[in-house]
């Protein structure tokens, strides 16, 4: 009698495994913190101590699953908010404004929902040479008058590989109740892949004024061979408006030796106006497991007379003040960064 009892108990148990095979949920983040120096090199003003959070990975704090629909057809969701380790704040512009979507994956591709990174993103992303990360790196180029890098309201689309190529696509819904300027943006980007190779394209485009529209354009490449992985990338913005124009290019690699990384870009950034800044970034990780690891990094830009340009990592953007024209920034810092 207890053998069938026992039976019956473990084949109820049955409906319950198999709906936990078929649906994962994970939690996940990164946490990074770093100390370090900032000096403007503008009139008045000395170089500071700052404890920073997310110089090479923005800090973070995610949920993400999936659930098997059958027949080849899978649910997903994703939602990440950002985290200061240096204040324990959460992200003012919103809790989970780093992504937020809901979508459905399957043979034609991935379809999602919410707030999702803009075709041009992941572009940016593989040709820099700083793994979007340090001071300097392609994140340099979003922004205000700048690129946009992610894409509220929006629907969006990943092809599975085909043959190499990748194709993404987006619409993001500027929820006006006017059409002429709608705010609506759509964009689009090809990605190709093969062994060591990377090329990419991409192009994003808002309706922002009755006379034109907002235009911005990615392109990236990559190659690796043995230890050495070369990366660039070229990024424009052409806002609406008399010289707004903004162009950031940057060229470099990564050199790996074991679990020592060195990394060395150069970059320029310049608007229609003359103002043009060239900088260039240094910086070192060492490996201290599969999820940890400390880095040290410096950048540094030298503007013109019309520039006052400054330089975006993970954690943020630093900069001279608007009024600091010809300034040369520079940042130096050590830190360590856990994912989990």
């Amino acid at each position: 009698m207890k053998k069938k009892s026992l039976a019956i108990a473990l084949l109820s148990l049955l409906p319950l495994a198999a709906a936990q095979a078929q649906t994962s949920v994970q939690i996940y983040g990164i946490a990074d913190a770093s100390i370090g120096i900032e000096d403007t090199d503008a009139p008045g003003e000395d170089r500071r101590t700052v404890i920073s959070s997310g110089t090479q990975s923005t800090s973070r704090i995610g949920f993400r699953g999936t659930e098997d629909l059958g027949n080849g057809l899978k649910a997903l969701f994703n939602i990440e908010a950002g985290v200061a380790l240096d204040s324990g704040a959460g992200d003012a512009a919103g809790t989970f404004q780093r992504r937020a979507v809901v979508g459905l994956q399957g043979s034609f591709g991935t379809v999602t929902v919410g707030r999702e990174y803009g075709p041009i993103a992941a572009v940016a992303q593989a040709g820099d040479p700083l793994g979007h990360g340090f001071y300097g790196s392609t994140l340099t180029g979003f922004g205000t008058n700048r690129l946009t890098r992610r894409l509220s309201n929006s629907v969006n689309y990943k092809s599975n590989d085909l043959s190499g190529f990748t194709v993404l696509g987006a619409y993001s819904a500027g929820e006006r109740q006017t059409d002429n300027p709608s705010g609506d943006l759509v964009g689009a980007a090809v990605e190709y892949k093969n062994g060591p190779l990377y090329l990419g394209a991409g192009y994003q485009q808002t309706e922002a004024l009755a006379t034109g529209d907002n235009k911005e354009y990615a392109f990236g490449a990559g190659y690796t061979f043995g230890a050495f992985d070369l990366r660039a990338a070229y990024l424009e913005a052409d806002p609406t408006g008399a010289n707004n124009e903004y162009k950031y290019m940057t060229l470099g690699g990564v050199f790996t030796a074991g679990p020592n990384k060195f990394y060395l870009s150069g970059h320029q950034q310049k608007l229609e106006t003359g103002a043009k800044g060239n900088g260039f970034s240094l910086a070192y990780s060492y490996t201290l497991s599969k999820r940890t690891n400390l880095y040290s990094s410096y950048g540094r830009v030298r503007n013109n007379s019309r520039g006052n340009f400054g330089m975006a990592s993970a954690g943020g953007t630093f900069a001279p003040p608007a009024t600091a024209l010809g300034a040369d920034p520079s940042v130096f810092n050590v830190g360590l960064r856990h994912s989990f």
